[in-house]
């Protein structure tokens, strides 16, 4: 019946069109659905715990909502498949993460996702550092297949004697990080959008320098397509930008990925091994009663007191959650210093916050705010949010409402504000924190990724190959230079 009816509007639409073949857009319309062929990437793709997310998949979804049509996913193996696909014209969009490169003027038609990336260099932290290509002559350097890294190699500047290179079809950039993070591959070329997405979960991997300035990454269109749908594309993007939507993807996907470095990294990855176990039943418990995220939950008690139960600030706020008096009080916590206590009482008081979170606010955005209201207060937030609204921006976006949180401690603005001076900078970095470490703890902990034994055997190699801390001045040795502030200094010794 669906091929009979197809039938019949394909065949309406070639009379109506002078027996003319038919747009793409138009085929697209009498079918009813935009076929699109991607890859798993967390710049791109991939099923996360509510389902199908990811920057270019959510354009997707929105784009194939403005046409009025069901998107229709197919995911391939990696690009060689993508692009093999839209040769021969069995896809009308491909998602691949690559940006433009010679020979695609003439193979597909391209436009830009929003999103730019350059090619970067990575390397093992036992590895010499690179700063130019000559430093890698006599080196292999290992890439994706059919990425845009091989021509920026062959197109650079700087003349390169005996670099080689290596192409691996079948791995993705996690895969290529992986083995850098082994010490397998020394040095690799990866997209810089990918390695920022990827880098807290490989510690090992530092970054080198970069092969060219930043460029579009590109959704591609088979070169057989007319214009249509093309053109319907670009009037979609040029909304979405115009509108901000593209600005707040941008936020929701890469705007918290700064705030981890290697020292952090590395100590948030050796608690999640011994210190989350003593808590992690407590942290489900709770979270179920108040329908939270555990892992959530839980990266709000790393984010408090790096899961110390006996943790006290010199304002005394203290316990596992850091409660400050009057929120034990209000919330009937007696003892914050009880773990079981302080957790609950940490989820009872997200929930509290997350309430006064307007409802119209659609999620992320909602937690974001509530967990800036775990940290600050909501008349705080609120004061920012008017900021916001008064600066003519959305005081119901958090990438906007984040510019002005700051401003709540300068006397210039804190003074036009209902709820006078606050710390405006640690409610920003409180989430981006949070959003890191519940990136990781997401990845670690969630059944459709990776597999638990392939996780506890990275796990492993990851803590046995931690440096060594002297006893006296904590410092990191390994030939690092990173010294352990003030704040970590209730480290073990093995860290």
């Amino acid at each position: 019946m669906a091929s009979l009816r197809r039938a019949l509007i394909f065949g309406a639409l070639f009379v109506m069109a002078g027996c003319s073949r038919p747009s793409t857009l138009q085929e697209i319309q009498a079918e009813g659905v935009l076929h699109v062929i991607t890859k798993t990437a967390p710049s791109i793709y991939y099923e996360g715990r509510d389902g199908k997310t990811g920057y270019d998949y959510q354009l997707a979804k929105m784009f194939a909502e403005d046409l009025g049509v069901e998107l229709r996913l197919r995911v391939a193996d990696d690009n060689t498949e993508i692009l093999s696909v839209l040769d021969q014209n069995y896809a009308h969009i491909g998602m691949a993460g690559v940006s433009a490169r010679a020979g695609y003027d003439s193979r597909f038609q391209a436009i830009a996702n929003g999103t730019k990336a350059r090619s970067v260099i990575v390397y093992n932290r036992e590895a010499e550092s690179p700063e130019s290509l000559k430093d890698l002559d006599g080196k292999t350097l290992h890439l994706l297949a059919n990425s845009n890294h091989r021509r920026q190699l062959q197109s650079s500047e700087e003349v390169i004697d005996d670099v080689q290179w290596q192409e691996h079809p079948g791995l993705d950039a996690a895969g290529l990080l992986a083995r850098v993070q082994s010490g397998e591959f020394s040095y690799a070329v990866v997209a810089s959008n990918e390695l920022n997405l990827n880098h807290v979960f490989f510690p090992e991997v530092k970054r080198g320098f970069s092969l060219n300035d930043p460029a579009d990454v590109l959704w591609l269109f088979p070169a057989e397509q007319d214009q249509s749908l093309v053109k319907a594309a670009r009037k979609f993007f040029a909304k979405v930008e115009a509108d901000g939507t593209l600005a707040q993807l941008n936020e929701r996907f890469y705007g918290h990925l700064d705030r981890l470095n290697y020292v952090g990294a590395r100590t948030f990855l050796h608690h999640v091994r011994n210190r989350l176990p003593k808590y992690d039943t407590l942290f489900k418990q709770y979270a179920k009663e108040y329908d939270l995220d555990w892992r959530l939950l839980a990266a709000v008690g790393y984010q408090e007191s790096h899961w110390r139960p006996n943790a006290v600030s010199p304002t005394g706020v203290r316990g596992l959650m850091m409660l400050t008096r009057s929120t034990a009080s209000h919330i009937g916590i007696s003892n914050r210093l009880d773990v079981e206590e302080s957790i609950r009482g940490g989820a009872k008081y997200l929930t509290i916050v997350r309430r006064k979170v307007p409802e119209r606010i659609p999620e992320p955005d909602k937690t974001w705010f509530a967990l800036a209201s775990y940290n600050v207060g909501w008349g705080h937030v609120e004061d920012a949010r008017r900021l916001t609204e008064g600066a003519g921006k959305d005081p119901d976006r958090w990438m906007d409402v984040k510019e002005f949180l700051p401003l709540l401690s300068q006397k210039e603005w804190y003074t036009k504000t209902r709820f006078g001076y606050a710390r405006g900078n640690e409610p920003v970095m409180y989430v981006q924190n949070i959003r890191r470490y519940y990136d990781f703890l997401a990845w670690m902990y969630e059944p459709t990724q990776v597999a638990d034994a392939d996780k506890e055997t990275w796990l492993n190699e990851l803590e046995a190959a931690q440096p060594t801390v002297a006893p006296g001045p904590r410092v990191i040795k390994k030939g690092s230079g990173h010294k352990v502030p003030e704040e970590l200094s209730y480290l073990p010794p093995t860290l």
